[in-house]
């Protein structure tokens, strides 16, 4: 079950909480960069990851904190490979594919709940109306709840339902 919630994501319950980057991203923005200051060691586990693996675009990759934390970084944009380069913007196409990878891993996880922002809307480029479809189909069976945080409210913890 869906549910647009208004708050701010980094104070969620849900068992997960995912969003968009780029290969290497520096995550110095948006919620990548809210995200590398709470867990500086996800941002350097994810750039190894990406040195290890050259990851494209629609691909997924979790990691895993103290305190069962979970984040998924989708690769909803073209990544900067070269010292100092700059991700790109976002495409439907990523965000399409990296939907299918983050359902694949809810599933596969055990996943309980989830949380995303407008994914791919801020940094990334896209329209929320273009993106909004995508995040329904993808997401919408999982059989779990899923909230998607449509109002950013600093500070105050959103109703999730089900949690």
């Amino acid at each position: 079950m869906l549910y647009e919630v208004k708050g701010d994501i980094l104070l969620s319950k849900a068992h997960a909480v995912a969003h968009g980057v780029a290969a290497n991203d520096p995550m110095n923005q948006g919620l990548a960069l809210s995200l590398h200051e709470r867990y500086p060691s996800m941002h350097k586990d994810f750039h190894h990851w990406c040195h290890l693996n050259h990851p494209k675009p629609g691909e997924a990759w979790m990691w895993g904190g103290a305190g069962n934390v979970r984040i998924v970084n989708l690769l909803t944009q073209e990544g900067g490979h070269g010292h100092g380069s700059r991700p790109g913007k976002a495409t439907t196409k990523a965000v399409n594919d990296s939907l299918r990878a983050l359902a694949k891993m809810v599933a596969r996880e055990g996943f309980t709940s989830l949380a995303l922002p407008r994914l791919a809307t801020g940094v990334g480029g896209l329209d929320w109306p273009d993106v909004k479809p995508l995040v329904e189909q993808r997401l919408g069976d999982l059989g779990i709840p899923v909230y998607i945080y449509t109002t950013y409210a600093a500070g105050e913890q959103a109703e999730e339902p089900g949690l």
